[in-house]
């Protein structure tokens, strides 16, 4: 069978692939039909022929246009738009059917973009963000109707009036020259005056928050959400990284730690979306704004705001801005005693919640405040550690993380988020140890400071999740890790870090529908943070799901791509699609790594490369010791060495490896799921029904 042909035909350099793919969600929510080519590898006999057949029969070629496509090195796009030139010469009567876009501030005179796209009227598009104007306009041609010029009104996605929109014929008289020109400056008197007065998106300043709220405004008449496509959920909000102003850059964990309380306080409230840490974070030390960061976080408020700390006080200042229109809604200065923040966190967030006409519930308060501490040196110790653990790259950074919990526990020996932080942190370094020891050790002290900061705080979210991490991969307790996940999701139901790990158990449980609508969950509220995407794609790995679980990958790749374990990931959901060469180029990538050393030990072995697979397994052992005991018995149970397998599969029973939580729907153990060993060591292991 011939694959049916494309309405929209996307060409674009694979830098801009996640422009790219705004843009194609955008049509393909408008149910227009898209070739999207989103594989790594291209090229070779069978995607040649399927892309000329694509640009052949396409109704609309749409070449995403920006600086990354000045590199003529990058031939596949190369090679695309010149199929789509030649489609389009003048002798075949079809140059219509191109509608280039771009992304960027590219000119429309810029010679590396070729002759035939400069003939044509451009869109602009920023960074992908597309208006619902362009989707009526892509419609309008696929249907044959006559396309409707943009209006300045649907400002996104039209051309700035700095550029000329196209091409004109040096015909045009010099009359109609000086009425275009003067319509052009009345469009963009009134467009400036608009944009000045009403719709500017306040910038990021050093001294964000210090001037007091303007007079209240009437919004605009026109809804400014359906002008820009932008439609955020009602009552979701970001809180980004409060500017340290103490005149010290080591003090930068104050401010930072003391936002992230804030964060946490304001996620307490049921009736918020606040988008999670890691993506609101990701734009610290940007001068972006604030339009920019509600869009990427899809948020409908943005609190923003600076610390001042002296020896014994703070100064907060605080203001919230209405992402849509740009308004303020509030803003305050607060003078307190160090020891008075917890009291201070209440406060704002009961203002905030105000000023979004959200409803608090009478237990806000002290919920807010639970698990703290009234000790100025401990708190100042807590987020020290909190900022050494969130910017750790792996383990070996997490000791001082510990040293610093330890402190706030010396000074505060009730403090009960300590004890839930420190409980993470041993999780973390046992997780990624070798030696069964070391593994051992990590995860009972991680146990025991978790079953302390319960005995303090019963209802502490944080010390239910740091409970159930240590169920799930130190004793393998599947029953009380699902029993405290349940918990800490009642507590901590908008927590994006409760989400995406519970989740990703749930699916490891065979839980598929359940797992994947957490992590979705956690995406919403965390879209810019690789562990969202991670635990998406690790549920939809466990439900077979792989194309859509390579593509969750692909998202954490595209977030944070130094992190190394994405990489084996993607090469094994690349696996279960059957497509050997995308698998292995995917684990290729970071070839140090443990987990692309299991992949590549599997991979190699598919492709016949016998010697290179056990040189990787070689890797892994040496690296690993029986600390990855499972990791072989998946290996040797992809070679179709059963025997094996099943010996390092009781050999990480005995061990209790923590791999053995995804036994239950791990694909890679399929061939050894009727073997009566098997079986036995699933029965052991007692999965919750």
């Amino acid at each position: 069978m011939t694959e049916p042909p494309n309405a929209v035909f996307l060409s674009y350099a694979s830098q801009d692939a996640e422009a790219a793919r705004r843009i194609c969600e955008a049509l393909r929510a408008a149910g227009i039909e898209v070739w999207f080519d989103q594989s790594e590898l291209r090229g070779g006999d069978a995607w040649d022929t399927s892309i000329r057949r694509q640009i052949k029969s396409c109704a609309l070629f749409v070449p995403v246009i920006s600086h990354n496509t000045h590199d003529r090195d990058e031939g596949y796009f190369r090679l695309e738009w010149k199929l789509a030139v030649d489609r389009s010469h003048p002798m075949t009567g079809n140059r219509a059917f191109l509608l280039p876009v771009v992304i960027d501030d590219t000119r429309d005179d810029d010679e590396q973009v070729p002759d035939r796209f400069r003939e044509v009227q451009w869109t602009r598009l920023p960074e992908g963000e597309t208006p619902p104007a362009f989707v009526e306009r892509v419609r309008r041609l696929l249907s044959g109707e006559p396309a409707q010029k943009p209006t300045p009104s649907a400002a996104a996605g039209v051309r700035s009036p700095a550029a000329p929109t196209m091409r004109r014929p040096a015909s045009t008289s010099w009359r109609s020259k000086t009425a275009l020109l003067a319509a052009v400056a009345v469009t963009l008197a009134v467009l400036g005056y608009v944009a000045a007065t009403r719709l500017a998106p306040p910038k990021r300043g050093a001294e964000a928050g210090a001037a007091s709220a303007p007079a209240a405004q009437s919004p605009p008449t026109s809804g400014a959400a359906s002008a820009t496509g932008f439609n955020p959920p009602p009552h979701s909000i970001a809180v980004l990284p409060f500017v340290n102003l103490s005149g010290d850059k080591e003090q930068e964990y104050f401010s930072d730690g003391l936002t992230e309380e804030l964060l946490n306080s304001l996620a307490e409230i049921n009736e918020l979306q606040v988008a999670a840490r890691t993506s609101a974070f990701s734009f610290k030390g940007q001068d972006t704004d604030i339009g920019t960061i509600a869009r990427k976080l899809n948020v409908g408020a943005v609190l923003e705001g600076s610390v001042r700390r002296s020896s014994h006080t703070i100064r907060i200042t605080a203001q919230l801005i209405n992402a849509v229109t740009g308004f303020h809604l509030w803003s305050k200065t607060y003078d307190r005693d160090l020891g008075d923040v917890l009291k201070l966190q209440t406060e704002i967030a009961t203002s905030v919640a105000s000023a979004l006409k959200v409803t608090l519930l009478a237990d806000v308060a002290a919920k807010v405040e639970l698990g703290g501490t009234v000790n100025p040196a401990a708190f100042d110790a807590y987020l020290r550690a909190a900022k050494a653990q969130s910017s750790s790259r792996d383990s070996k950074d997490l000791p001082a993380a510990i040293a610093a919990y330890t402190e706030a526990i010396r000074l505060d020996p009730h403090y009960a988020l300590a004890f839930a932080g420190r409980s993470s942190a041993f999780s973390g370094i046992a997780s990624d140890a070798g030696a069964v020891a070391s593994i051992r050790e990590g995860y009972d002290k991680a146990q025991a400071d978790a079953q302390e900061a319960l005995r303090i705080v019963p209802d502490l979210a944080q010390g239910h999740v740091a409970l159930a991490n240590v169920a799930e991969n130190g004793t393998l307790d599947f029953t009380k890790a699902s029993e405290e996940y349940e918990r800490a999701l009642a507590l901590a139901p908008g927590n994006a870090m409760v989400l995406r790990n519970s989740g990703a158990f749930a699916a490891f449980m065979g839980h598929f529908d359940a797992g994947i609508a957490a992590a979705r969950r956690a995406v919403v509220l965390d879209p810019l943070a690789r562990q969202s995407h991670g635990a998406l794609g690790q549920a939809l790995y466990a439900a077979r799901r792989y194309e859509e679980a390579a593509g969750a990958f692909t998202e954490g790749i595209s977030v944070a791509p130094d992190f190394k374990e994405s990489y084996g990931d993607r090469g094994f959901a690349y696996y279960g699609l059957g497509d050997l060469e995308r698998a292995r180029a995917a684990c290729e990538v970071k070839p140090d790594y443990w987990a692309s050393q299991q992949c590549l030990a599997v991979i190699y072995d598919k492709l016949g490369k016998h010697a290179e697979a056990q040189a990787e397994l070689e890797k892994l052992k040496a690296s690993q010791g029986d600390g990855a005991a499972y990791q072989y018995a998946t290996i040797q149970a992809q070679w179709g060495n059963r025997a094996k397998a099943l010996e390092w599969l009781e050999t990480a029973w005995r061990l209790r490896d923590p791999g053995l939580e995804i036994l239950k729907t791990d694909p890679l153990m399929d061939p050894l799921r009727k073997e009566p060993r098997f079986q036995a060591i699933e029965r052991a292991l007692r999965f919750p029904d």
